[in-house]
């Protein structure tokens, strides 16, 4: 039997909200039974509250799409993290004449094959989003896994031809761009409210879990292949192959396209039977009503008249859009200036200068870092994110992972252990294991908060009628960024040293005070709460957060633009055209 309760039009307090999803769908089997993502989230609190979503809406066929969407970051992570390891096989430097090499030629030639493919990716971001409106997140998507696929095949047959190296990775970096451009949006479109950042935080464990597989590949193939054959390099490069495949498939046979894109294309019955599977919820169910109500209001005020590519690129410089470009770009451009490439790029040159010799043992301690950031992504998408929240993820990020980049800095100053050990020196202390300790805990900080943090934060603030070409403008910001850190490190630790991890330090306790004074939080919120959210300059909302102890709810609700009545009465008119589409 199913227990209701009626409410008259207008807000209604959380906790009535909760009540009324709770007593109504009781009765359902999926409830009584409920999947272990559901049971889990609701007993350990893994979502964020104050949200209306009922439990069936955070339910396995959500999180499978997350999984399969997340299979380009796998791609992105494995190919940013195997590179550094590959380059550094004896079977590789002598196939690509990097052997015998200078050091100014060396830092040369591993810069080019690091970096074009980080600009690969940043033209892939920033040409992919008229694709994106023209075709949907879906099939742009299977399209950029096509191009990557193209790439990683040039790479794995290079055969000791190193421009098909440079030129493979550059074709792979514009599929790669171009679905981590679309897919942190895609995920965002399709997920409820209560789990999005989860969601999306799926996106970015992928990247670093895969990440840690290319670094313990390189050990394995180093340990088990003999470097005398040119199948020690291949290996690695090859395994890159798997994932693209998965998410090409992935995307064609299970995953449906965002009802919130369908929506825009005036595609309302396809909208909503992709909500009503997205949600586990039946037509008739008011939450699916009401959120369906919600996109129409927000397409219809967004669609009164088609934008031009003209007009979208003079919105961006509009009150209420600015500054969300403002705080995308300033957080992707900090992501990179936090270092973290530095590390994740070279971090077998990075444990040389600690004192670390011999390829394997340089590839094993880079394969713990791995760890420690993988870690780090699940202590962020599990917990983090919709518990602490992104402004605070960011504030304290920032000030504790500057730490162990002090310390770094200050005992390589202190030491010089990589000009020790060139001499035959090598002495280990607890002063040096405790830096390299240092480089996990950094890794560990840093993606259990600005890593993940920044792509939920970009894929979730910006308008619906320009959303793909901000994300798309972001997106390429942050492989611009990328780009120019891989570009310059390798001269960095040459020339600067222990100054490379001071630089970046430093920078990251500026990075804390900047989220604290600008970013506002978005824990919890729709995508449709973020235009009311950002009418107000940024720095005055948060001071106004910090200061009156404030939650942002309470800011959505003394703020809104739009009277009470006029919201009631659209939503009105939103359930009746819904409900005069389901009895069609």
């Amino acid at each position: 039997m199913c227990v209701c309760v009626e409410y008259a039009a207008g807000p209604r307090p959380v906790h009535s909200i909760k009540l009324y999803f709770v007593l109504s769908h009781l009765h359902h089997p999926r409830l009584r039974n409920p999947g272990p993502l559901r049971l889990l989230s609701s007993i350990m609190g893994l979502h964020a509250e104050g949200t209306n979503d009922p439990m069936e809406v955070r339910n396995r066929r959500i999180h499978a799409i997350a999984i399969i969407a997340s299979m380009s970051a796998v791609v992105m992570g494995y190919d940013t993290s195997v590179i550094g390891g590959t380059m550094a096989l004896d079977s590789f430097r002598r196939d690509f004449g990097l052997a015998n090499t200078a050091d100014v030629n060396r830092d040369t030639l591993q810069g080019n094959i690091v970096s074009t493919f980080q600009a690969g990716c940043f033209f892939g971001s920033l040409l992919t989003f008229p694709l994106a409106e023209k075709i949907g997140r879906r099939r742009a998507v299977i399209a950029a896994s096509i191009v990557f696929l193209i790439g990683g095949l040039l790479m794995t047959t290079a055969h000791g031809f190193i421009s098909m190296i440079v030129f493979g990775r550059a074709i792979a970096g514009l599929g790669v761009g171009a679905s981590t451009m679309i897919v942190p949006v895609y995920i965002a479109e399709t997920s409820p409210p209560s789990i999005r950042g989860r969601l999306v935080g799926i996106f970015e464990i992928a990247s670093q879990g895969a990440g840690m597989i290319g670094f313990w590949v390189n050990y394995a193939v180093d340990q088990a292949i003999s470097d005398e054959t040119s199948t020690q390099w291949i290996i690695p490069l090859g395994v890159q192959l798997i994932p693209g495949i998965f998410l090409c498939l992935g995307m064609i046979f299970l995953c449906p396209e965002s009802p919130r894109w369908l929506a825009r294309q005036d595609r309302w019955e396809e909208a909503q039977k992709v909500l009503v599977d997205l949600r586990a919820l039946s037509y008739e169910d008011t939450y699916l009503r009401e959120e369906l109500s919600e996109i129409r209001q927000q397409v219809e005020e967004r669609s009164t008249i088609r934008m031009s590519k003209k007009e979208m690129v003079r919105k961006l410089f509009k009150r209420g859009t600015r500054n969300r470009i403002g705080i995308g770009m300033l957080l992707m451009a900090c992501q990179n200036l936090t270092g973290v490439n530095i590390i994740t790029y070279y971090s077998p040159r990075i444990f040389e200068t600690l004192g670390i010799q011999g390829t394997s043992t340089k590839l094993f301690a880079t394969g713990f870092y791995g760890v420690a950031k993988t870690l780090g992504m699940v202590i962020f998408s599990v917990w983090l994110v919709e518990k602490v929240g992104r402004r605070n993820g960011l504030i304290w990020g920032a000030l504790i992972g500057s730490i162990p980049m002090w310390y770094i800095g200050g005992y390589v100053f202190k030491n010089d252990p990589a000009a020790a050990a060139a001499v035959g020196v090598e002495t280990r202390s607890g002063w040096g294991y405790f830096a390299m300790v240092c480089v996990y805990l950094y890794g560990l900080i840093y993606c259990a908060t600005w890593q993940g943090i920044t792509w939920v934060y970009c894929s979730e603030i910006f308008p619906l009628d320009i959303r793909m070409l901000c994300v798309a403008i972001t997106t390429a910001d942050q492989w611009f960024w990328s780009f120019l850190i891989s570009r310059t490190t390798p001269y960095m630790i040459t020339s600067l040293g222990y100054g490379t991890y001071m630089f970046f330090g430093a920078l990251m306790v500026v990075m804390g005070f900047w989220a604290f004074f600008f970013v506002p939080e978005t824990k919890g919120l729709t995508l449709e709460d973020m235009d009311h959210l950002f009418m107000q300059t940024s720095h005055r909302r948060v001071w106004k957060s910090v200061v009156g102890k404030e939650i942002v709810s309470d800011l959505l609700a003394s703020n809104a633009t739009m009277p009470e009545s006029h919201t009631i009465k659209d939503k009105e008119a939103g359930l009746e055209q819904i409900k005069a589409l389901n009895d069609t």
